[in-house]
């Protein structure tokens, strides 16, 4: 079962979603099994309550993979990645809205963009200390309660705060936009330079620095993930209906794009026919 909740108000511009899941009855092991995890456009803060620690892979080929550990911070990714799911586990997490990991974590997006990052690395003790405090309930309530105390304790103790104004501005812009504007054009990101009032290099690294993505790569995200919101709602449409509703060019342009951030053609994706959109068994 999963519980799913919008954080405190106070954590709300640092922390889009909170989650705690664990599997129905005695969690049954599954050898071998992997799967796709697409990216969100976003960072998640994740703790591991039960089974082993994460495993991952650097890609279908990889056979070995390595562990990264119990509390990790998924940075942001505009591809998949390979998790070992052998064995269905207890986890709790957030997912972290643009310009809340300096605040959060200690670090900036970029830093910690396109790879997972033990906790340890950036808390120090206090990454066991919050485990310690997770396993002490099975109340999914009370766990989620116990990771809102930590980030607010780790809020008030830092001097930092929220978005850059001209990537809050551009964010704004980048989400509003309909479909049909085409956000990863050349165009409409000079736009957003010139609007922001910086040159081209800095509103990037600013960008980059608050999100851990370039401007192209993440309206590239936003546009993918509107594609598995309609899927999601209407999985027996056409693809190529569903592509030029989220704004992409043609049928080409979807595949390949698909295909870069999914690991997985589009019809590869709906015979895998997931349960949760963003998790592929493979």
């Amino acid at each position: 079962m999963q519980l799913t909740r919008l954080a405190p108000s106070h954590l709300r511009p640092f922390v889009r979603l909170m989650w705690a899941s664990s599997p129905g009855g005695k969690p049954a092991e599954r050898p071998g099994v992997r799967e796709h995890v697409l990216p969100t456009g976003g960072m998640h803060l994740v703790f591991r309550l039960s089974g082993p620690p994460l495993r991952l892979f650097r890609d279908d080929a990889d056979a070995q993979g390595f562990t990264v550990g119990y509390a990790m911070v998924g940075g942001t990714r505009s591809a998949f990645f390979v998790r070992d799911v052998s064995v269905a586990t207890r986890s709790v997490g957030v997912m972290l809205q643009p310009g809340a990991a300096r605040a959060l974590l200690g670090a900036p997006e970029d830093a910690l963009a396109g790879r997972h990052t033990p906790l340890e690395a950036l808390w120090g003790a206090d990454a066991g200390f919050a485990l310690e405090q997770l396993h002490g309930t099975d109340s999914q309530a009370r766990q989620l309660a116990i990771v809102a105390a930590l980030l607010s304790a780790r809020l008030a103790s830092s001097s930092l705060r929220g978005l850059h104004p001209a990537v809050a501005q551009a964010l704004a812009r980048m989400s509003s936009a309909s479909a049909n504007d085409n956000d990863g054009q050349a165009g409409a990101i000079g736009e957003l330079v010139k609007q922001s009032g910086y040159s081209h290099r800095r509103f990037i690294a600013l960008f980059r620095g608050m999100t851990g993505l370039a401007p192209k790569q993440y309206a590239r995200m936003l546009r993918f993930d509107r594609v598995i919101g309609q899927f999601a709602t209407a999985p027996a449409q056409r693809w190529v209906e569903l592509a030029l509703q989220a704004g992409y060019s043609d049928q080409a342009h979807f595949n390949r794009d698909f295909l870069a951030i999914a690991g997985m053609s589009p019809q590869a994706y709906r015979r895998a026919a997931p349960a949760s959109s963003r998790h592929v068994r493979i």
